[in-house]
């Protein structure tokens, strides 16, 4: 049995590689976007996570559901967190919605999953942790705010986004609570199965614009699959498995930083102070969500 030290050292890793790979995973969709249309682009990177996960599943024999109910909720799932979610976003870019708005909008995600949580799943929250989520949500706003043009918030867009935040949302709480024991690689590949079968149709009945096959666009599709759909999410889900959905969620908070620190990085776009003073209101948002006291040890017992 792994001690309380390891499980907390591994569940540190998850969270910090999902933090990063979601934050870096904007600019890469952005990037994708220029290539194909939004739907055209979710077919050809689910068809790609198809053909990965299905040599994946046969070396390693994973446990398959046993009930056909397992593979709808399964499906379910999957259907709100890949193609609602990605879906709507991946749209409201496509109409012209900047990245900041969007990320600000779905950085709405711990609030509603905090509601939902403590109304229906039993989740009890300390008024700092309440506090903790409307900090994040503040931090995140001037961390984004330099790119915020209202102009670009269309209705069509303002719809995407509102749809892409309850996938996210649905999708992260209904596989928690319907999907909590199954194994992650055979719910993967049913998954993405399902996702691709939904969002193909889409992409042949509603757009038209021709993809522009370049290398870049296929190594976008390689690093998304493997490093989001498959690695990071999966990473999600078992953090989502360990802890409470609330402080789990909260780690979205600081998918902005990332974004703002590769733009440095790749593009040379200084952050403003707003923006770093943004950053620092996020971790303080999202340390008094995730922090917890430590158990008081009686002294007599310690003697």
């Amino acid at each position: 049995m792994p001690t309380s030290l390891t499980a907390r050292t591994y569940e540190s890793l998850l969270a910090w590689y999902f933090v990063i790979v979601w934050g870096s995973g904007f600019l890469a969709t952005k990037v994708g976007l220029q290539h194909a249309p939004p739907f055209t682009f979710l077919s050809l990177r689910f068809a790609f996570g198809v053909l990965c996960m299905i040599p994946i599943v046969w070396y390693t024999r994973p446990v398959w559901p046993t009930r056909l109910i397992d593979y709808m909720h399964l499906i379910i799932a999957g259907l709100l967190m890949h193609a609602v979610h990605l879906g709507g976003s991946h749209y409201t870019q496509y109409l012209g919605m900047s990245a900041g708005i969007t990320a600000v909008l779905l950085s709405i995600q711990p609030l509603l999953t905090a509601l939902i949580a403590s109304r229906w799943l039993g989740e009890r929250l300390a008024p700092q942790q309440w506090a903790g989520i409307a900090i994040g949500i503040g931090g995140v706003v001037l961390i984004v705010w330099h790119k915020i043009d209202i102009r670009e918030a269309t209705l069509g867009a303002l719809i995407a986004v509102t749809v892409s935040l309850f996938g996210v949302t649905a999708g992260t709480l209904y596989q928690r609570t319907f999907c909590p024991s199954v194994d992650l690689r055979a719910g993967s590949l049913i998954q993405f199965s399902g996702t691709l079968l939904v969002v193909a149709p889409l992409a042949i009945w509603v757009e038209t614009t021709p993809i522009r096959w370049t290398w870049l666009l296929i190594a976008i599709i390689v690093i998304l699959v493997f490093c989001a759909s498959i690695l990071a999410v999966n990473a999600f889900h078992t953090l989502m498995r360990r802890g409470q959905a609330t402080k789990v969620t909260s780690l979205i908070y600081f998918t902005p930083i990332f974004a703002v620190a590769l733009e440095f990085l790749l593009f040379q776009v200084v952050p403003t102070f707003i923006a770093l003073t943004g950053i620092a209101i996020t971790c303080l948002g999202v340390a008094m969500v995730t922090w917890q006291r430590p158990p008081q040890t009686d002294p007599k017992k310690t003697a």
